[in-house]
Order: structure tokens, then C-alpha cells, then sequence
């Protein structure tokens, strides 16, 4: 028997989705633009991504890319909206072409620079500093340390994951869901856990 009913409410969901891509599309590029965040062509969002440039910072966007913040686009559940945070004068943002990102975090003090073909799974974070001083007396005065971050070309980074300052991810290796990165991953491994560790050769 034909599923009538699950056939009509799957294209209802995807002309919510439809519309919803169409509205954000206009919305952040009228964002991007007055931010002066510099952005390719095609790039896709759902719902709002959060954008704060500290003045004369850099935050750059490649082609194909997209941003999914609504919290039922994709269906693993997003819980928050990305976000793209700089945070001193000098701090660079570069996402690559072909990345994509849900309920993702992306927060640079020094530089976190992104390759093509980044997926993001939902509601990871990437930040290369600390955001408070370690040290009791320094909590509320310091964004204590900093040190840049760079993700290679074809890299999976799992649900839930965290990638921490100074680490560099080589190309197409896969972070496992739910992992702390605090270390460098080499290129062409899976990695997972927390720490992050090397499990297998791709």
C-alpha cells in the first residue's frame, strides 16, 4: 500500500526547508555585507548564522558552502545557530569551498583557517584560544592563549566535537563523534576521543 500521508508530509518538510533557504539566503547576505565578510557564490543557509568581526579582522567564505542553524534541518538535531566570532584586530577566519556546517562554533583570536570540503558535523566547536585566563586572577581579565588552528582538505569533523587551539587536522582524515582535538591529527586516519587519538589508517 502507498504511504500517501508520509509522501505528502516529506514534501511538506522540504518546501519548509525551501522557503526557509530562500529567506536566509537574502537575510545573511544582507549581513554579510554590511559586516563586510567576503563570501563566494552559492552559498547556502538555514535559518541565521550569529556573525561578530572585530574591527579590521577577516572573515572570509568560499563558494558552496552552507550553514544549516534551524534546528530540524538536519535531523541528527542541531541545538543552537552557528556562529563566526573574531576576536582582536589581527584575528582571520578562511573557510574553504564546498564546506558544511550545522549548530557549528567557529571562534579565532589568531587565524583558524578551514580547506575545501570541510564537513562539520552538528554542534562542533573550533576556537584557538581559551576564552578566559586559566589562572584564578586572570578569569575575568584575560581570554588567556591563543595559537592558530588549520583544517586540511576533506576532513570530517563528528557530532559534538571540539578542536582546540594549535592543532592542525591533515587532509581527509574523520574526527569521531564527541572528541576533544588537543593535539595534531595527521592526514588520512580516523581519530576519536578525548583526548583525540589516532584509532586507524584510512
Amino acid at each position: 500500500m502507498a504511504d500517501t500521508q508520509g509522501k505528502i508530509m516529506m514534501k511538506l518538510r522540504a518546501w519548509r526547508l525551501k522557503a526557509l533557504e530562500l529567506y536566509s539566503e537574502c537575510y545573511m547576505g544582507i549581513v554579510l555585507s554590511l559586516k563586510k565578510v567576503s563570501y563566494g557564490k552559492s552559498v547556502r543557509f538555514w535559518s541565521s548564522t550569529y556573525v561578530v568581526r572585530y574591527p579590521e579582522s577577516s572573515i572570509s567564505i568560499g563558494n558552496n558552502c552552507s550553514f544549516r542553524s534551524d534546528n530540524s534541518s538536519n535531523m541528527i538535531g542541531i541545538n543552537r545557530h552557528c556562529m563566526l566570532s573574531t576576536h582582536s584586530k589581527t584575528a582571520v577566519i578562511s573557510i574553504g569551498n564546498h564546506c558544511g556546517f550545522s549548530g557549528t562554533v567557529i571562534g579565532a583570536k589568531e587565524k583558524i583557517i578551514i580547506g575545501d570540503d570541510v564537513m562539520c558535523g552538528a554542534n562542533t566547536l573550533i576556537t584557538d584560544f581559551d576564552w578566559h585566563g586559566i589562572l584564578p586572577h586572570e578569569r575575568k581579565t584575560s581570554s588567556g592563549d591563543s595559537s592558530p588552528i588549520l583544517i586540511g582538505n576533506n576532513v570530517f569533523i563528528g557530532y559534538g566535537s571540539i578542536v582546540l587551539k594549535g592543532v592542525t587536522i591533515g587532509d581527509n582524515s574523520v574526527i569521531g563523534a564527541n572528541s576533544v582535538v588537543t593535539r595534531d591529527i595527521p592526514a588520512n586516519v580516523i581519530a576519536g576521543g578525548n583526548p583525540c587519538k589516532v584509532i586507524k589508517n584510512l
